[in-house]
Protein backbone atom coordinates (compact mmCIF):
# COMPACT_ATOMS: atom_id res chain seq x y z
CA UNK A 1 0.00 0.00 0.00
CA UNK A 2 1.78 3.64 -0.91
CA UNK A 3 1.02 6.05 1.85
CA UNK A 4 1.38 9.59 1.13
CA UNK A 5 2.88 11.59 3.91
CA UNK A 6 1.80 14.98 5.57
CA UNK A 7 3.72 18.16 5.90
CA UNK A 8 4.82 17.11 9.37
CA UNK A 9 5.94 13.93 8.24
CA UNK A 10 8.35 15.29 5.56
CA UNK A 11 9.35 17.49 8.14
CA UNK A 12 10.46 14.72 10.46
CA UNK A 13 11.77 12.68 7.19
CA UNK A 14 14.01 16.00 6.40
CA UNK A 15 15.55 15.53 10.01
CA UNK A 16 16.32 11.46 9.17
CA UNK A 17 17.86 12.94 6.01
CA UNK A 18 19.98 15.13 7.73
CA UNK A 19 21.78 12.13 9.32
CA UNK A 20 21.89 10.23 6.30
CA UNK A 21 23.90 13.52 4.71
CA UNK A 22 26.03 13.66 7.72
CA UNK A 23 27.32 10.61 7.74
CA UNK A 24 27.68 9.96 3.90
CA UNK A 25 29.78 13.10 4.00
CA UNK A 26 31.65 11.87 7.21
CA UNK A 27 32.20 8.38 5.73
CA UNK A 28 33.77 10.01 2.34
CA UNK A 29 36.09 12.43 4.45
CA UNK A 30 37.75 9.49 5.86
CA UNK A 31 38.05 7.45 2.84
CA UNK A 32 41.53 7.44 2.11
CA UNK A 33 44.23 4.89 0.45
CA UNK A 34 44.57 2.40 3.09
CA UNK A 35 41.29 2.78 5.42
CA UNK A 36 39.40 -0.47 5.95
CA UNK A 37 35.65 -0.09 4.70
CA UNK A 38 34.67 -1.37 8.18
CA UNK A 39 36.06 1.43 9.19
CA UNK A 40 33.84 3.73 7.32
CA UNK A 41 31.21 1.60 8.85
CA UNK A 42 32.54 3.02 11.94
CA UNK A 43 32.44 5.94 10.83
CA UNK A 44 29.14 5.70 9.52
CA UNK A 45 27.88 4.20 13.00
CA UNK A 46 29.60 6.98 15.45
CA UNK A 47 27.31 9.83 13.09
CA UNK A 48 24.33 8.22 13.64
CA UNK A 49 24.88 7.40 17.55
CA UNK A 50 25.27 11.07 18.12
CA UNK A 51 22.50 12.07 16.37
CA UNK A 52 20.36 10.01 18.45
CA UNK A 53 19.42 7.45 14.91
CA UNK A 54 19.10 4.09 14.40
CA UNK A 55 20.27 2.27 11.25
CA UNK A 56 17.54 0.31 9.09
CA UNK A 57 20.60 -0.97 7.25
CA UNK A 58 22.01 -2.92 10.33
CA UNK A 59 19.71 -6.54 10.95
CA UNK A 60 18.26 -5.85 7.88
CA UNK A 61 17.02 -9.53 6.24
CA UNK A 62 14.68 -9.08 3.24
CA UNK A 63 13.34 -13.09 1.68
CA UNK A 64 16.50 -13.29 -0.77
CA UNK A 65 19.40 -12.95 2.20
CA UNK A 66 20.68 -15.95 4.12
CA UNK A 67 22.02 -13.99 6.76
CA UNK A 68 20.90 -10.26 8.65
CA UNK A 69 22.96 -7.39 6.86
CA UNK A 70 25.90 -6.54 9.56
CA UNK A 71 26.53 -3.11 9.23
CA UNK A 72 24.74 0.16 8.70
CA UNK A 73 26.53 0.88 5.26
CA UNK A 74 26.70 -0.62 2.51
CA UNK A 75 29.93 -0.38 0.71
CA UNK A 76 30.69 -1.27 -2.91
CA UNK A 77 33.88 -0.85 -4.59
CA UNK A 78 34.34 -1.19 -8.21
CA UNK A 79 33.07 -4.30 -9.57
CA UNK A 80 30.46 -4.14 -6.86
CA UNK A 81 27.58 -2.81 -7.64
CA UNK A 82 25.14 -2.65 -4.46
CA UNK A 83 24.77 -4.24 -1.09
CA UNK A 84 28.67 -4.72 -0.48
CA UNK A 85 29.26 -5.94 3.15
CA UNK A 86 31.69 -3.47 4.73
CA UNK A 87 34.82 -5.90 5.86
CA UNK A 88 39.12 -5.55 6.74
CA UNK A 89 39.30 -4.64 2.64
CA UNK A 90 41.61 -2.02 2.22
CA UNK A 91 40.87 0.93 -0.32
CA UNK A 92 43.79 1.30 -2.97
CA UNK A 93 44.51 4.30 -5.12
CA UNK A 94 41.75 4.38 -7.95
CA UNK A 95 39.50 2.45 -6.29
CA UNK A 96 35.87 3.40 -7.21
CA UNK A 97 33.76 3.57 -3.93
CA UNK A 98 29.72 3.58 -3.66
CA UNK A 99 28.64 3.86 -0.24
CA UNK A 100 24.79 3.59 0.72
CA UNK A 101 23.30 4.49 4.35
CA UNK A 102 20.23 5.15 6.17
CA UNK A 103 19.16 6.77 9.16
CA UNK A 104 15.08 6.27 11.61
CA UNK A 105 14.96 9.11 13.48
CA UNK A 106 12.09 9.48 15.45
CA UNK A 107 10.07 7.05 13.80
CA UNK A 108 11.06 8.22 10.03
CA UNK A 109 13.87 6.72 7.29
CA UNK A 110 16.10 8.48 4.90
CA UNK A 111 18.20 6.90 2.79
CA UNK A 112 21.31 8.06 -0.15
CA UNK A 113 23.83 6.97 -1.25
CA UNK A 114 27.22 8.63 -3.06
CA UNK A 115 29.66 7.38 -5.30
CA UNK A 116 33.69 8.70 -5.23
CA UNK A 117 36.94 7.92 -6.40
CA UNK A 118 40.08 6.63 -3.90
CA UNK A 119 43.24 8.78 -4.58
CA UNK A 120 44.09 9.50 -8.06
CA UNK A 121 40.65 8.83 -10.23
CA UNK A 122 40.53 7.21 -13.72
CA UNK A 123 38.91 9.08 -16.44
CA UNK A 124 36.39 6.40 -17.42
CA UNK A 125 35.43 6.28 -13.17
CA UNK A 126 34.84 10.20 -13.25
CA UNK A 127 32.66 10.13 -16.22
CA UNK A 128 30.67 6.77 -14.77
CA UNK A 129 30.16 8.80 -11.40
CA UNK A 130 29.42 12.03 -13.20
CA UNK A 131 26.40 10.06 -15.98
CA UNK A 132 25.10 8.69 -12.34
CA UNK A 133 24.27 11.76 -10.80
CA UNK A 134 22.81 13.50 -14.20
CA UNK A 135 20.87 10.26 -14.35
CA UNK A 136 19.69 11.10 -10.72
CA UNK A 137 18.92 15.05 -11.30
CA UNK A 138 17.25 13.47 -14.44
CA UNK A 139 14.88 11.50 -12.45
CA UNK A 140 14.45 13.78 -9.71
CA UNK A 141 13.76 16.52 -12.00
CA UNK A 142 10.77 14.35 -13.43
CA UNK A 143 9.42 13.89 -9.94
CA UNK A 144 6.39 16.37 -10.27
CA UNK A 145 2.69 16.37 -9.45
CA UNK A 146 0.99 14.86 -12.56
CA UNK A 147 4.08 12.98 -14.11
CA UNK A 148 3.99 8.60 -13.33
CA UNK A 149 6.65 6.59 -12.44
CA UNK A 150 7.55 5.55 -15.53
CA UNK A 151 8.16 9.06 -16.34
CA UNK A 152 11.08 9.01 -13.54
CA UNK A 153 12.70 5.60 -14.88
CA UNK A 154 12.43 7.46 -18.71
CA UNK A 155 14.70 10.22 -17.54
CA UNK A 156 17.03 8.03 -15.38
CA UNK A 157 17.31 5.54 -18.23
CA UNK A 158 17.54 8.16 -20.78
CA UNK A 159 20.95 9.72 -19.60
CA UNK A 160 22.23 6.12 -18.58
CA UNK A 161 21.48 4.64 -21.99
CA UNK A 162 22.55 7.84 -23.75
CA UNK A 163 25.92 7.28 -22.50
CA UNK A 164 25.86 3.93 -23.34
CA UNK A 165 25.86 2.26 -19.69
CA UNK A 166 24.25 -0.45 -18.06
CA UNK A 167 21.32 -0.37 -15.33
CA UNK A 168 21.62 -2.88 -12.41
CA UNK A 169 18.66 -5.27 -14.19
CA UNK A 170 15.71 -5.71 -11.53
CA UNK A 171 16.83 -3.33 -9.32
CA UNK A 172 15.63 0.59 -8.74
CA UNK A 173 14.25 3.03 -5.95
CA UNK A 174 11.16 2.42 -3.97
CA UNK A 175 9.14 4.41 -1.36
CA UNK A 176 10.18 5.25 1.98
CA UNK A 177 8.59 6.84 5.55
CA UNK A 178 8.01 4.79 8.55
CA UNK A 179 10.33 2.24 7.03
CA UNK A 180 13.33 1.90 4.67
CA UNK A 181 11.32 0.00 1.91
CA UNK A 182 7.44 0.66 1.05
CA UNK A 183 5.69 0.76 -1.91
CA UNK A 184 6.22 1.33 -4.84
CA UNK A 185 8.74 0.29 -6.87
CA UNK A 186 10.64 2.96 -8.74
CA UNK A 187 12.41 1.40 -11.62
CA UNK A 188 15.57 2.49 -14.08
CA UNK A 189 13.41 2.25 -16.66
CA UNK A 190 10.27 3.40 -17.99
CA UNK A 191 8.05 4.61 -20.35
CA UNK A 192 6.79 8.51 -20.09
CA UNK A 193 3.28 8.81 -18.76
CA UNK A 194 2.85 4.80 -17.54
CA UNK A 195 2.57 3.76 -14.02
CA UNK A 196 1.53 4.97 -10.56
CA UNK A 197 0.61 8.28 -10.61
CA UNK A 198 2.55 10.93 -8.50
CA UNK A 199 1.22 12.73 -6.18
CA UNK A 200 1.93 15.53 -3.22
CA UNK A 201 3.30 13.68 -0.16
CA UNK A 202 4.65 10.07 -2.12
CA UNK A 203 8.13 10.05 -1.11
CA UNK A 204 10.34 8.06 -3.05
CA UNK A 205 13.81 6.81 -3.23
CA UNK A 206 15.47 6.98 -6.71
CA UNK A 207 18.36 5.52 -6.95
CA UNK A 208 20.15 4.72 -10.68
CA UNK A 209 22.87 1.59 -10.56
CA UNK A 210 24.94 2.54 -14.02
CA UNK A 211 27.45 -0.26 -14.72
CA UNK A 212 30.40 0.45 -17.32
CA UNK A 213 30.15 -1.63 -20.31
CA UNK A 214 26.63 -1.32 -20.83
CA UNK A 215 25.51 -4.72 -19.35
CA UNK A 216 22.67 -5.01 -17.09
CA UNK A 217 23.69 -8.15 -15.74
CA UNK A 218 25.04 -9.32 -12.36
CA UNK A 219 26.10 -12.03 -9.97
CA UNK A 220 25.79 -12.45 -6.44
CA UNK A 221 28.62 -12.93 -4.01
CA UNK A 222 28.81 -16.24 -1.97
CA UNK A 223 27.90 -13.63 0.97
CA UNK A 224 24.38 -13.56 -0.80
CA UNK A 225 24.40 -9.73 -1.04
CA UNK A 226 27.26 -8.34 -2.65
CA UNK A 227 25.52 -7.63 -6.11
CA UNK A 228 28.74 -7.85 -8.88
CA UNK A 229 28.75 -6.75 -12.74
CA UNK A 230 28.57 -9.88 -14.95
CA UNK A 231 31.75 -8.87 -16.22
CA UNK A 232 33.70 -7.19 -14.33
CA UNK A 233 32.83 -3.46 -15.23
CA UNK A 234 32.56 -0.81 -12.91
CA UNK A 235 29.56 0.67 -11.52
CA UNK A 236 28.68 3.77 -9.57
CA UNK A 237 25.13 3.79 -7.36
CA UNK A 238 23.61 7.47 -6.17
CA UNK A 239 20.59 7.90 -4.71
CA UNK A 240 18.32 10.85 -2.90
CA UNK A 241 15.50 10.51 -1.00
CA UNK A 242 12.23 13.11 -2.58
CA UNK A 243 9.09 14.15 -1.75
CA UNK A 244 6.79 14.80 -4.33
CA UNK A 245 4.78 18.39 -3.52
CA UNK A 246 2.94 20.80 -5.04
CA UNK A 247 6.30 23.20 -5.04
CA UNK A 248 8.41 20.32 -6.88
CA UNK A 249 10.58 17.72 -6.09
CA UNK A 250 11.84 18.39 -2.69
CA UNK A 251 14.82 16.53 -1.85
CA UNK A 252 15.14 15.32 1.80
CA UNK A 253 18.86 13.85 1.60
CA UNK A 254 20.55 17.05 1.42
CA UNK A 255 22.88 18.23 4.30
Amino acid sequence: MVELKSESALAAMREAGRVVADALAAVRGAAAVGVSLLELDEVAREVLRKAGASSPFLGYRPAFAPVPFPAVICASVNDAVVHGIPDGHRLRDGDLVSIDCGAVLDGWAGDAAVSFTVGAPAEADVRLIETAERALEAGIAAAVVGNRLGDIGHAVARVARGARYGLLAGFGGHGIGRRMHEDPHVPNEGRPGRGYPLRPGLVLAIEPMLIAGGRDDHRTDPDGWTLRTADGARAAHVEHTVAITEDGPRILTLP
